[in-house]
This record gives C-alpha cells, sequence and structure tokens, in this order.
C-alpha cells in the first residue's frame, strides 16, 4: 500500500490562493472588516506618535528648563508676590535670564478714544520686567520689545490675541491704542506664546507708565529660565529666595510639564480609540470564520472528489487553513496601507512630523496572521472530517 504524498507549502499557498480567486466578491467583503480594524488601529496610534513627535520638537524648540513663578493658590487671601521677587530671582545662581509681568487693574486699553468703557473686550495691562518674549522662547511678530528701563517712555506691545482684537496685525508709525485718557504708541506685536497662552490677550506696557495708572509695583508671575541642568534644584529654593518667612505661599511651576500633561490625557483616549479598533478586528475575524465556514459547505464535492483521489484529512485540513490565512493577511496589508494614508494626510494637514511606529505595523499584520489562524481552525476542521462519500453524494 504506497504512502498518500503530502503537499508541498508551495503547493498549499497555491491552492489557497486559487480558492479565493474564484470568490472574489466574498473575499474582498470579509477582508474589508479586518482591514477596517487594522487600519483603525495603525492611524490611531500613527496619529498620537506624530503628535508626541510634533510636541517633543516644540519642548526642544522652546526648552524644558523655564519656572514659573507665582502665589500659591489655596483657601484663603494669599499675599501677593515680592516687589523685589524678579530681583531676588535675578540673584540666584544658575538663572539665566528672568523677566516679569504685573497687572495693572485700573488700566483698560481701546482701539481709540470713542470706544465705549465697557467694550474693553477683556484685555488686560500688564507692567513688564525684563525681556519676556526671550525669557518665554516665543517672538516679536512684529516691531520690538519694550525698552526695559523702567522709566522708559509711553509705549505698548500688544499679545497676539488682543493684537487681532484691536486690529493690529503689523506695528506702523501710526500704530497708537487709547490707554488712561491718553494716546499710547505701539512698538510692537507678540507671536503666539506657546508655554504662556494666557499672555496672548494681554498688552503690555513700562513699569513707570503702568504706575502712573495705578500698579502696585507687585508682580502677578515671574518666569526665568535656568541652567537645564539643575532645574530642580532651582526649583526647589525659589520659593524660599523670593519668600524666606513664607515660602509656603509661593507655587513654582514648570510650563512645559502641562504640555506634557495635556499629551499624557491624549493618551487615554488614544487607548480608547485602539480599543475600538480592536472590537472592529474581532468583528473582522468572526466575518472570515463566517466566510470560510460557508466555502466549507459550498464546497462539499471538492473535498470529496480529492479525498476519493486519495488526499489525507491534513491535507484538505491545511488548504483550507491557507486560505483563512490569506484572507486575512490581505485585509490586514489593505489596513495597514490604509492606516499609513490617514496618518500622512492627517500629519501633513497639521504640520506634524510624520511618525509610525514600526511595532505598530508589524503587530498589525502579526494580529491578522493570529485572527486569520483562529478564525480558520474551525472551518479547516470541519472540512477535514467530511466523509468522501457522503460529500459526493452531494454532487
Amino acid at each position: 500500500m504506497s504512502r498518500r504524498a503530502a503537499l508541498a507549502p508551495v503547493d498549499l499557498l497555491r491552492l489557497g490562493v486559487f480558492g479565493l480567486r474564484t470568490r472574489p466578491g466574498r473575499v474582498v467583503l470579509s477582508a474589508l472588516g479586518i482591514a477596517i480594524g487594522i487600519a483603525a488601529m495603525i492611524a490611531v496610534v500613527g496619529i498620537s506618535s506624530s503628535s508626541k513627535a510634533a510636541l517633543d520638537q516644540v519642548l526642544d524648540r522652546l526648552g524644558t528648563n523655564v519656572l514659573t513663578v507665582t502665589e500659591a493658590q489655596g483657601f484663603g487671601e494669599t499675599p501677593p508676590l515680592p516687589s523685589a521677587a524678579v530681583d531676588s530671582i535675578a540673584r540666584q545662581d544658575a538663572v539665566e535670564l528672568v523677566s516679569g509681568v504685573g497687572t495693572v487693574p485700573d488700566a483698560r486699553v481701546y482701539r481709540n478714544s470713542l470706544v465705549p468703557a465697557a467694550q474693553s473686550k477683556g484685555l488686560g495691562v500688564m507692567a513688564a520686567w525684563g525681556d519676556l518674549p526671550r525669557v518665554l522662547g516665543g517672538e516679536v511678530a512684529s516691531g520690538r520689545w519694550l525698552d526695559p528701563h523702567a522709566d522708559a517712555p509711553a509705549q505698548v506691545v500688544l499679545g497676539s490675541f488682543a493684537a487681532e482684537a484691536l486690529g493690529i496685525q503689523e506695528v506702523r508709525p501710526d500704530s497708537r491704542v487709547w490707554i488712561g485718557g491718553q494716546w499710547v504708541q505701539v512698538v510692537g506685536v507678540l507671536a503666539p506664546m506657546e508655554l504662556a497662552p494666557d499672555l496672548d490677550g494681554q498688552v503690555y506696557v513700562p513699569r513707570g507708565f503702568a504706575a502712573d495708572a495705578g500698579f502696585d509695583g507687585h508682580p502677578t508671575a515671574v518666569y526665568t529660565r535656568v541652567d537645564g541642568e539643575r532645574v530642580a534644584e532651582v526649583r526647589s529654593r525659589l520659593a524660599r529666595a523670593i519668600s524666606p518667612l513664607s515660602p509656603q505661599d509661593v507655587a513654582v511651576t514648570r510650563p512645559s510639564d502641562a504640555l506634557a500633561a495635556k499629551n499624557a490625557t491624549d493618551d487615554s483616549f488614544t487607548g480608547l480609540l485602539i480599543g475600538i479598533g480592536g472590537v472592529a478586528l474581532l468583528v473582522g475575524g468572526i466575518g472570515v470564520a463566517n466566510t470560510m465556514v460557508i466555502t466549507v459547505l459550498e464546497r462539499r464535492a471538492e473535498v470529496g472528489v480529492r479525498r476519493a483521489l486519495g488526499a489525507r484529512r491534513r491535507t484538505i485540513r491545511d488548504q483550507f487553513l491557507v486560505e483563512s490565512l490569506l484572507l486575512s493577511f490581505i485585509g490586514g496589508l489593505a489596513g495597514v496601507v490604509i492606516g499609513l494614508g490617514v496618518t500622512v494626510v492627517f500629519a501633513l494637514v497639521q504640520g506634524w512630523p510624520i511618525a509610525v511606529p514600526l511595532w505598530a505595523v508589524g503587530g498589525g499584520l502579526g494580529a491578522t496572521v493570529v485572527i486569520g489562524g483562529v478564525s480558520g481552525i474551525y472551518p479547516a476542521a470541519r472540512a477535514a472530517r467530511i466523509p468522501p462519500t457522503s460529500a459526493l453524494a452531494a454532487v
């Protein structure tokens, strides 16, 4: 009695491809379920990674060595920062740059003298110490920054939102605003401050002019750029340097931490979306299993003929398992291409670098192989158990 020869792997692959080619419509619909799940997962991971890469670029450009000093927030009334807070910080070791701002509560800024007093558009006026844009990694979009001297002549620099609200996007010789009952020359317009977006809606004036408008001399916030290797050390001693008797009334934070926290919050949504993609992938796997079961029922006659001609059960099982793996792999490959395409388009529209982890692509294709194998085990085993006589009776 001769042994039944097993099919070579290449022959099994050809047989699996032939089985799929005979039913192209059903293959496309089944593979689509897998493709949607993989595309969703690749796109979510890719967009999230691109967003993180963009944040890393921002932090590299702005620096993570900026500290913000404000009065502590808590129950009860907290005393304001001392008027000498900026000078106290400037004297500290490892401090490279320092700047500060102080709110001028009674000052209002208007486009001209005819605007009603109530229509201030929520813009605040702040006294400024030092070179604020330089400390915060910002830019002067038009014109220049304020004269750094406290007794500098009346002049104004507008934050980006304030400039938009006042209709002054570019500094010109006739650019001026109405503050405290007088016209004041606009000398600069700032670009958006990514490390301190709350400053975009402010108008900045020299301290001497602010004092004439009722400024009490106490800074609202002090920004300092320190040695990058000693951020933690400087942060731990700034509060006591400013207020030795009550350091608990002083808060020292790092603006870059807020950006990182926002990115961490985005990660939770990323996990949720990946979970949704996983559900879609599971549904696609069920679709593949259903397709293979129907395929087995439709091809009972083929199985009977092959078994009657000497094909082993193992060969029949392997044939249908290969078809299931190929079907899932085609869907997974299409999903990877679609996911990469979505990521590239979205990143380009947002102006982000394109970053798709290799593990996401490899994991996506690996998941399709696993799903194909799991989905094809039962239909393949069912096909292998069909007796030749009953299969041929269906012809």
